[in-house]
């Protein structure tokens, strides 16, 4: 009898709830007209596409189509997970992104502070000006430049090595530095960029809440520390989460750029992987595979990381 009530409870508000509904979305049609071009950019690049991933349970012929391929089940999972190069690429995968994130992801927040901290405004454009600047470099540039301060003959570090009376170093050959030079050229071409959510979150602090600091005695350190991080401390946490996301996904044309047969133990990871198999040896289903397995792995990070946040008492980004 309750659960009758119920429903029929439901039932009757629900004209009322879709009405209030629409007009809520009359009364802001401005604010959903806004909202139309990334909605429709995400159904027609993002959901519509995800039919394709059924390729990954066929054996796909590009001369018999997508419906008359074979279909084959978990057959490819089968060969990425017994691959002897899976657990290397998910050892190079992952390491590259912990690298990342250790030494990275804290960096863009210090020099948001710092940034913050000056006073001069024009000096203040200046820098941030120039530590934008190489986020707009290709990643051809930008190893194009490794290699000119890298390598063993012409490399301006290996001159200055030499004359000071040292052997030359391989370092573009030798895989024991490859983690190192990737995790230094995404510092040096993102650390700017990645202020910039940052310094718009600091923006919004309450400046009151400063005045009331120094008048209080607090030094700049001290202000930084009780109200300009923990102001911030929401951003930190959904960015983290978010990048967690991506502990799959390593920058596929920095690493095809950057990679060579000497060093393919520490840098052969699923994105090459994917495209050595996928595009060059015209392996799609294998290609489609990797893509749903980082995806896979990403929701899982993801959903993780905001469950433990928000049972820590903070805001997740869901």
């Amino acid at each position: 009898m309750k659960l009758e009530q119920s429903l029929k409870t439901k039932r009757d508000l629900a004209p009322s709830y879709n009405r209030n509904l629409w007009n809520r979305i009359v009364s802001h049609k401005w604010i959903y007209l806004l909202l139309l071009p990334g909605l429709l950019y995400f159904l027609i690049f993002r959901i519509a596409p995800m039919w394709g991933l059924l390729i990954a349970f066929k054996d796909y012929n590009a001369y018999l189509g997508f419906w008359a391929s074979e279909w084959v089940g978990l057959q490819h999972f089968r060969e990425l997970f017994g691959s002897t190069n899976f657990y290397i690429m998910l050892r190079n995968t992952f390491v590259i992104n912990i690298l990342s994130l250790v030494f990275f992801f804290p960096l863009p927040i210090v020099l948001s502070i710092m940034l913050n901290e000056v006073r001069h405004d024009l000096f203040k454009r200046v820098n941030q000006s120039i530590v934008y600047l190489p986020h707009f470099l290709s990643w051809v540039v930008v190893a194009s430049l490794t290699a000119f301060m890298l390598s063993t003959d012409i490399g301006v570090l290996n001159k200055l090595i030499h004359s000071l009376g040292f052997d030359r170093i391989s370092f573009l050959s030798n895989a024991n530095y490859f983690w190192g030079i990737i995790t230094v050229q995404n510092i040096w071409k993102e650390l700017g960029w990645g202020t910039i959510i940052f310094l718009a979150a600091i923006a919004g602090v309450d400046p009151s809440r400063y005045e009331a600091a120094v008048i209080d005695g607090a030094s700049r350190l001290r202000q930084i520390w009780h109200i300009t991080l923990p102001a911030i401390r929401p951003t930190i946490i959904i960015l983290l989460i978010l990048r967690l996301g991506n502990m799959a996904d390593v920058g596929f044309e920095q690493i095809l750029l950057m990679m060579n047969p000497l060093v393919m133990s520490t840098a052969e990871v699923f994105d090459t992987y994917a495209y050595t198999h996928g595009i060059l040896q015209g392996q799609v289903s294998i290609g489609v595979t990797v893509g749903m397995f980082k995806g896979v792995v990403g929701l899982v990070l993801v959903v993780s990381a905001n469950y433990i946040v928000k049972r820590m008492g903070h805001e997740g980004i869901y």
